[in-house]
């Protein structure tokens, strides 16, 4: 049996909220969804930060801190 190495991109790229109530947007939404595909199995989790207010996507190291340290824990 070959090897599967599963990714999960929990906060999509472009997506919006508009697109999708199930798009994760505040910094705990992302933790606890991507920490729920590593259980799951994912073993590669494919993040973009989402600015908590609106959910567009933000470059903002800040916004990234409020998640990276609880899923690395």
């Amino acid at each position: 049996m070959a090897k599967v190495i599963i990714t999960c991109a929990v906060t999509g790229a472009i997506h919006t909220p508009s697109m999708s109530e199930h798009l994760p947007i505040t910094p705990r939404e992302i933790a606890e969804q991507s920490i729920a595909a590593a259980e799951a199995g994912a073993s590669i989790i494919h993040l973009h930060a989402r600015d908590p207010d609106d959910g567009r996507p933000t470059p903002d190291p800040a916004v990234f801190m409020q998640f990276l340290p609880v899923i690395k824990q």
